[in-house]
């Protein structure tokens, strides 16, 4: 084919569609049905079942609604375990509501200090215009929920309930991103950085304004008592979230690794390596990804959940899912039998072209394992019980090769010689490396 699309190359095409049976056939399918409908391989859906050797869950899913809070979710649906265990209580939620309030509030100061730093440079440069960017985004990584319950601790679900904007962020995200924006521009034209700060105090105050409006304000204390599942009743009396995570999260946050499998040259096997302004609480300890082999992130997740812990991880969700089927398989849908066309992009050449990047986070809380290996895993996703399986689904071996980046694990999962490479400068990517992606 030539520059441009001539009329003797459409009538070409034309011609080669029009003669091809199958392609035909195609069309009438694919016109009148969804293509997932068309496409999906019957016998490999018959052929999965959804029982598991090992499975932790006797609990319901949760809801983060229309929002973009899964790492928020997946790491509170984490905790939660121990603290039902702690409290001896077969359902509890800790409040998404007020840890998204948290980490909006410090993504704001985070972001601001972002264009304060880079007030030097042109507002057309690539790294200021990422800035500008993805400001007031709902996403987030592992360390950054860390960074959250750090600081502002935890409060039950009753003493922070979801509100209109927490379940249905997108109006109020645009009210944020008009403020820090107009605020940016107000820095950026500041006479030095004692002004910009002065003025970055001003546009907070706004900030913590609105999203008290749209979220509630956070409890400072709360009295909490509660009936246990033998109807018990306890009381612990006034407590600071702080004191209540101190005492409810049951797992050393503070030890946990995020795991990750990138196989481009970019980012070297073994190694650590960060993304460019990728966070939310300054003076947290940075987002630190370490690089292993994919054998060895299923190897922690198996013995993580055969010690009874769930396992939080982070994917690509979309590609080769039902939720009708509540099942993600890499050969799910058969697109090259539908477009006579192969489907050629591995992991390197996805993550290179833009074609796959983090987008979600999940729980993994069972695995099916046969002679050792793992066939299928078992997720507790946050999208509500009525996707699925009462919100639960079945993920085979094949797509976690394909789309699962990452898990958080304790480190004494680890073998020391990757324990080792924690404390190790980390390689920076950019800020807008696919890596970043679920933050955003």
């Amino acid at each position: 084919m030539d520059q441009t699309v001539i009329n003797e190359d459409l009538a070409l095409l034309r011609k080669e569609f029009v003669s091809n049976d199958h392609l035909r056939l195609m069309q009438n399918a694919v016109t009148q049905v969804k293509l997932d409908d068309v496409a999906i391989d019957r016998e490999l859906l018959n052929s999965t079942d959804h029982s598991f050797s090992t499975r932790l869950d006797d609990w319901k899913v949760t809801n983060q609604e229309h929002s973009g809070r899964c790492w928020l979710f997946a790491g509170l649906n984490l905790l939660r375990v121990g603290a039902m265990q702690a409290m001896n209580l077969k359902d509890f939620e800790f409040s998404q509501n007020h840890a998204m309030f948290w980490d909006k509030l410090e993504r704001a100061n985070y972001a601001l200090e972002a264009v304060i730093d880079t007030a030097d440079r042109d507002v057309d440069d690539r790294t200021v215009a990422y800035v500008l960017d993805s400001m007031a985004e709902d996403g987030g990584q592992w360390n950054m929920f860390v960074a959250v319950v750090s600081k502002h601790g935890l409060v039950p679900k009753a003493f922070m309930p979801e509100t209109q904007s927490s379940s249905n962020t997108g109006r109020m995200n645009t009210v944020l991103r008009t403020v820090l924006r107009q605020g940016a521009k107000s820095l950026r034209e500041a006479a030095g950085v004692d002004e910009a700060r002065a003025r970055k105090g001003e546009i907070m105050a706004t900030v913590y304004k609105i999203l008290c409006i749209h979220l509630g304000t956070p409890p400072e204390r709360f009295d909490w008592q509660w009936t246990d599942s033998d109807k018990v009743f306890h009381r612990d009396g006034s407590l600071t979230p702080q004191e209540f995570a101190a005492k409810y999260v049951t797992l050393p946050l503070a030890d946990y690794a995020c795991l990750v499998h990138d196989p481009r040259p970019s980012s070297p096997i073994g190694k650590t390596f960060t993304v460019d302004r990728l966070g939310n609480v300054l003076g947290a300890p940075p987002v630190t990804y370490l690089n292993v082999e994919i054998a060895e992130m299923k190897r922690v997740a198996i013995e993580r959940l055969q010690a009874g812990e769930p396992v939080w991880f982070g994917c690509d969700v979309a590609p080769m899912m039902s939720n009708e089927d509540a099942l993600w398989d890499a050969r799910l849908y058969d697109l090259p039998a539908v477009y006579e066309t192969a489907f050629t992009l591995d992991r390197v050449g996805r993550l290179t072209y833009h074609e796959t990047a983090m987008t979600h986070a999940m729980l993994f809380t069972g695995v099916d394992l046969v002679d050792g290996r793992p066939r299928r895993w078992r997720v507790e996703n946050s999208w509500g019980s009525d996707k699925g399986r009462d919100g639960f689904y079945t993920m085979n071996d094949s797509w976690f090769d394909d789309y699962v980046y990452e898990i958080a694990a304790p480190t004494s999962a680890l073998p020391e010689a990757l324990r080792q490479q924690l404390g190790a400068a980390p390689i920076v990517l950019p800020a807008w490396d696919p890596m970043g992606a679920l933050a955003r």
